[in-house]
Parts: structure tokens; sequence; C-alpha cells
């Protein structure tokens, strides 16, 4: 019975790609001015979260968010959570309403088309250059001096499908308490069983999102990076272990 679906999940696969595609081709124009002055960057974000809505909708998925908290339109944060999908970039700027700058791998800016305009709005890391870790803090405090968020998936890469959740790496808590700002935790419960990295898999279905608690950051040094980090990683973890179990 399983060998009958293989061709559908080809087609669904191909399906994604389209819809990756061809909301940028129709917003190009727009997508273009918008990124043409750094200040117009929370128009860019406007029509990322509409690629974004149109991408999950186009695939079948319904999100239900959840939050244990709102933020504040005025206030800048440091967005977290796990990563299994592709589709974790998608769900990511639908859960975050606060306009915000994703830190990413370099690679990513080699991909036709998304790659032209991921590599002029987004934080770009090589994790194998140290110069490049370091260029990223400089980036960010220019980004959050324009009122802007951050947004890293800590745990660095995506971990393989048997892994729950990878340990996470320090760099978005020694940003967030460098800055100052709160970090939000988030938990993506459904991505990996929705769309995972595994081509011959996947499929529509409901995506959960928790927004948990705030973890403030307020009068701790980078001494506190990886006490922030354990908390932070507890949290999901312990969510993610909720939702499995029922």
């Amino acid at each position: 019975m399983k060998i009958l679906k293989y061709p559908l999940w080809i087609l669904y696969r191909i399906w994604f790609y389209i819809l990756v595609t061809l909301p940028i081709l129709l917003l190009f124009p727009l997508l273009v001015v918008s990124i043409l002055k750094e200040e117009w960057y929370p128009y860019f974000f406007k029509l990322a979260r509409l690629w974004a809505k149109i991408i999950l909708v186009g695939m079948g998925f319904r999100w239900l968010i959840e939050r244990d908290q709102a933020p504040e339109s005025t206030q800048s944060y440091m967005f977290i959570a796990n990563h299994t999908s592709m589709a974790d970039i998608m769900l990511m700027l639908v859960s975050a309403q606060n306009p915000f700058v994703f830190v990413g791998k370099a690679e990513l800016a080699k991909l036709p088309l998304f790659g032209f305009f991921y590599k002029r709005t987004c934080i770009l890391v090589d994790r194998s250059s140290e110069k490049s870790r370091k260029a990223v803090f400089l980036r960010a405090q220019k980004r959050l001096k324009q009122g802007l968020s951050i947004c890293i998936f800590p745990e660095g890469g995506v971990p393989d499908e048997k892994i729950i959740l990878d340990e996470f790496k320090d760099g978005a808590f020694r940003l967030a308490i460098n800055h100052q700002i709160p970090i939000v935790p988030m938990t993506f419960a459904d991505n990996k069983k929705r769309f995972s990295y595994v081509f011959f898999s996947g499929g529509p279905g409901r995506m959960r999102v928790k927004v948990h608690p705030f973890l403030s950051t307020e009068g701790m040094t980078s001494k506190d990076a990886k006490t922030l980090n354990e908390q932070a990683r507890s949290t999901i973890l312990g969510q993610l272990l909720a939702y499995h179990n029922h």
C-alpha cells in the first residue's frame, strides 16, 4: 500500500517548490522595492508573511497557535524554535507578528530566486568561520537598533529524524543577553510529521505552535548564556514530549 504513496509524495514535493517560487515571481516588483532601503524592511516582512501563508495553505497545512504570552509591538525579541522542516521558516513568519530578521545558513543564499532575497534580508552565517560568527553580532546589533527582532533556530541545523531535539548552540542566548532582549521560546509540534527533510514523507494536516512564556535576560551576563540555553531547551523539549504522549 505504501508504494502507492510514492508518486503522490513526489508530486507533493514538486508542488511545494512551485508554491515557494510562484508568489515570489508574482510579488517580485513589490519585493524588490521593499528591500531598496533597510528602513523599508517592515514592508518586506509583511510580504514575506503573505508568501508564507500562501505556501502553508497551498500545502494543506492548518496552523494552530497557542500563546502563553503575546509580544509587544514596540519591543524587540529573540524568537527561537525547534528545527525539523523546510516549513519551519514559513511557520515562524506566521507565528511571530513582530518584524524580525532570520539568522541563517549562508548556503541558502545559493538557492535560485529565494536566495536573491534571502541574502539581502537575512543575517548570513558560515558556522565554520569564526569571523562570520562574530560578524553576526554586529549585524544583529544594527537591526535591533532599527527596532527589529531576531530569529534563530538554536539547534544550528536539522537534526537526525530520530532525535527529538538536538543540543542548542549558545549564539542566540549570548546575543539576547548582549542586547538585553527577551527570548521567546516556541515549540513546533508537527512539522517533522507534516514535511520533514525525508523526501518520501509528509502530508497535509495541522501544525501546532506553542508560544511559551518569555525568558527575561535583564541583568544577565554572557556567563548566564548556558543556563538560559538549558532553560529554553528544557521548555521546548518538555512541550514536544507532551505532544508526543498525547
